[in-house]
């Protein structure tokens, strides 16, 4: 008798929700997608060692799909952030809130 594999829908939901949350700041997405895949790679290797006895590997696989999806988009929006904070701020700005607002300001008036 086959049975589900454990945390497929825990798999899912933290990748999904890794996609959903990259736009805060990129780190608590980061880390639910990193779970997730941590998750989805012990849980396939629990399919692997007794295939006959589990269903639903497609399901972990598409969580995997979606948490790698989610860690690009993660990354991707941290090095945005990065990227707006030296060329757009300027690293001298962030020790100065009130420069910082300036030249955001600016930046944000001049679009």
């Amino acid at each position: 008798m086959e049975q589900k594999l454990p945390n497929t829908g825990a798999i899912i939901g933290l990748s999904i929700a890794s996609i959903l949350l990259c736009w805060c700041y990129g780190v608590l997405g980061l880390l639910l997608a990193i779970v997730a895949l941590v998750l989805a790679s012990k849980t396939t290797k629990v399919y692997n060692a007794n295939p006959e006895n589990y269903s639903d590997i497609g399901s972990v696989k598409t969580g995997k799909i979606l948490a790698i999806i989610g860690l690009v988009l993660n990354i991707l929006f941290m090095a945005f952030i990065a990227w707006f904070i030296i060329t757009i701020v300027g690293l001298d700005a962030l020790q100065d809130e009130e420069l910082m607002r300036e030249r955001v300001e600016e930046y944000m008036s001049n679009r």
